[in-house]
């Protein structure tokens, strides 16, 4: 499998849209488990209120993400096939909400 980022621009209204999609996103995944793998998501502040994210995949190719996406109702806006990774520090712990 291939490591990919996704960016869903704009996706949701509400941490609790998100969570929903969060928890169908599993779902979808949990069935096309030899093609698609999710393993972490940023959630983003957009421009227009709205959440978004940039999300890390491992997938046999592109297309399984665009089927995943389409299956769990959420766009797959931009997916791009991750060249190298550079870790610089451990992602750090969240603040408290």
């Amino acid at each position: 499998m291939q490591l990919y980022t996704i960016r869903r621009r704009s996706a949701w209204t509400s941490p609790d849209e998100l969570k929903a999609a969060a928890e169908r996103s599993k779902q979808v995944g949990e069935q096309m488990a030899t093609e698609i793998r999710w393993i972490r998501s940023y959630v983003v502040a957009e421009d227009d209120g709205r959440l978004g994210s940039v999300c890390v995949y491992q997938a046999t190719s592109a297309e399984p993400i665009r089927q995943h996406a389409a299956r769990a109702g959420f766009p797959a806006d931009e997916i791009t096939r991750v060249a190298d990774t550079v870790v610089a520090r451990s992602d750090p712990e969240p603040a408290p909400a």
